[in-house]
């Protein structure tokens, strides 16, 4: 009976795309910091879009339940469309150099090791005895894919929603 303003519905479903970009990105971390899984240098890189995105299609659910600008939304909303579309390019690299279809960077076996070394007198130590992981191997796979390749995945899916609620007027919310 009482349905909410259509600047409203807009405004949640740019804060459920907020959302569930920032569930991904989390996810990553909990892989990271609670499993063990070193990222390599790509991995890091794939985040990126996601660390920049989150903020703006959270602008844009503000934008949009405050009723600012449509401008202001649909820019926001833009922003996260070409992010997450650059973040499918990435992960499609790396899908790529996982399954040996092409080279990655030189400086693919270059990553973080945080938390391997706790102590400055250790450090040199641990030199010797850490290899950073090579972006040419996957961590692992789910279902056939590697994280990255699961990342091409959401990336999409991520890059569509915001481009489609870009393009979205208030009466197809």
């Amino acid at each position: 009976m009482f349905a909410a303003p259509l600047h409203h519905n807009h405004a949640l479903l740019a804060l459920g795309l907020a959302c569930v970009m920032a569930a991904v990105v989390g996810a990553a971390l909990v892989f990271e910091h609670g499993f063990g899984y070193v990222p390599c240098a790509l991995c890091l890189l794939q985040r990126e879009p996601y660390y920049v995105g989150v903020p703006f299609a959270g602008l844009a659910a503000l934008a949009a339940w405050v009723q600012w600008p449509q401008c202001v939304t649909r820019g926001a909303l833009l922003i996260v469309g070409l992010l997450m579309a650059y973040g499918v390019l990435l992960s499609a690299f790396h899908a790529g150099v996982e399954w040996s279809w092409w080279t990655g960077p030189d400086d693919c076996a270059t990553s973080s090791t945080a938390g391997v070394v706790t102590q400055a007198d250790t450090l040199l130590g641990a030199l010797d005895t850490v290899k950073p992981p090579s972006c040419d191997e996957a961590a692992g796979r789910v279902l056939g894919l590697s994280f990255a390749g699961w990342n091409v995945v959401a990336s999409a899916v991520f890059a569509w929603a915001a481009f489609r609620l870009t393009a979205m007027r208030g009466a197809e919310v």
